[in-house]
């Protein structure tokens, strides 16, 4: 393998290991935000609650991708709010900041978990969809790259921050951490250790 694709692997392999975690209270180690990821979204779904995921153009893949998963592999709750004439409805009435926040205020209720995945996390639709699930009483987890001082970072109950400015690398790694979440959920509700 040239050194080109060599090193662009091994940029990309350590990423996702390397994320930045905090809590309502500061830093996390990545072992313990993971671990209280896991924890939350099976209280979630064992409460009656649902796990909302949300995302834009490559994120919103990742959102619908693990909402499908979550619910056909892991079992818990799972929906993603990115249909397409849901979106154009209330990006038309409402302005496009709104679309998910609005579909917040219709379908969440207290105790749901809002999976909030936004590469810049200065998306203005994904930062009022945070406010309003704060009012709602859900639980936040937040995804983002770029800028290490992002607002979305700031505004999860949990928060995973991975540091890099390339798209392809922040998606690959945020879908990555959301697997390792589910994985490592289904093996402890199996009571098994497998990684695979």
């Amino acid at each position: 393998m040239s050194s080109e694709f060599r090193d662009y692997f091994a940029a990309l392999a350590t990423l996702p290991g390397a994320a930045e975690a905090t809590g309502r209270d500061g830093a996390l180690s990545l072992d313990q935000a993971l671990g209280a990821a896991i924890e939350l979204a099976r209280a979630t779904h064992a409460a009656g609650r649902k796990l909302i995921f949300i995302g834009n153009g490559g994120s919103a893949a990742i959102a619908s991708h693990m909402a499908t998963d979550y619910s056909k592999n892991g079992g818990m709750r799972s929906l993603a709010f990115n249909d397409g004439a849901t979106l154009t409805c209330l990006g038309n009435d409402y302005g496009y900041e709104q679309v998910f926040a609005k579909q917040l205020e219709f379908h969440a209720v207290a105790g749901d978990l809002l999976v909030a995945i936004s590469s810049s996390g200065q998306s203005a639709n994904i930062l009022r969809a945070v406010e309003a699930a704060r009012r709602i009483g859900c639980r936040i987890l937040t995804l983002s790259s770029f800028q290490a001082d992002n607002p979305l970072r700031r505004l999860g109950d949990l928060n995973l921050y991975v540091a890099t400015s390339a798209y392809g690398f922040a998606e690959i790694s945020h879908l990555t951490l959301c697997h390792a979440i589910l994985d490592r959920a289904m093996a402890r509700a199996a009571g098994g250790v497998s990684h695979r």
